[in-house]
């Protein structure tokens, strides 16, 4: 993951403000998105859309700390609130909601992306030591052959972890069942083909119970499988 840009997620409902922080971060080579909305924010996060978020505090929909506030109960990406308060009510109140960083409204689009990169080098050696490697919403370890979605630890057998660990490997790319078994089964002659597709059933029966929205795994007839994480 280290050659792909870091994406960072702006909600932010003031077209000129987003459009000059999308620009600044887009220049500096990260990956930047845009919403308006705090459902529309969450609906992305959980599906693990950014390494980042930018979050305003006046919303259309919710507020902003509210958005902190329910964004806390399923991740722990680093938060940076934009507001034109500077109260120190709101403050306390954002940092206490597990807020990591407060802009105040105005500011310096290159001060911004100076805090982006500094949440983003703190968070890089927790990911790294802790031995997890993000692929979308999905998170794995291969040396203690563990994988999660969010903060759901998935109970996977040894040959659905071996299927999925494949996969998230090259995330979009189709790999053929014999792909899958070269890369997962210990010997090819420890499994046929219709196996596979019978671990691959159990194994999305498991993401749909963990909150993996839609149908990750695609089937690609006479082809093989992919994962659109």
């Amino acid at each position: 993951m280290s050659d792909q840009p870091a994406r960072v997620l702006v909600v932010e409902d003031e077209a000129a403000i987003a459009d000059t922080l999308l620009y600044a971060l887009r220049s500096e080579g990260y990956a930047a998105s845009h919403c308006t909305l705090g459902r529309e924010a969450l609906a992305q996060l959980r599906d693990g859309g950014a390494e980042v978020v930018v979050l305003d505090v006046g919303l259309p929909d919710i507020g902003g700390f509210e958005v902190c506030r329910e964004l806390r109960t399923f991740s722990q990406v680093p938060v940076i609130f934009l507001t034109a308060r500077n109260d120190e009510f709101d403050r306390v109140l954002g940092l206490e909601l597990g807020a990591d960083d407060y802009v105040t409204k105005p500011f310096s689009p290159r001060e911004l992306v100076a805090r982006v990169r500094a949440r983003l080098r703190r968070v890089a050696p927790v990911a790294a030591a802790a031995g997890w490697m993000q692929r979308g919403g999905f998170a794995i370890d291969g040396e203690g052959r563990r994988i999660r979605y969010g903060e759901v630890l998935l109970d996977l057998t040894r040959y659905e972890y071996a299927l999925l660990a494949a996969l998230l490997a090259r995330p979009g790319a189709i790999l053929s069942r014999a792909q899958l078994m070269e890369r997962g089964w210990d010997h090819a002659s420890d499994s046929a083909d219709r196996t596979v597709d019978t671990h691959v059933k159990t194994l999305r029966a498991k993401l749909r119970a963990a909150g993996v929205p839609g149908e990750p795994i695609r089937t690609h007839r006479g082809v093989g499988y992919a994962l659109e994480v």
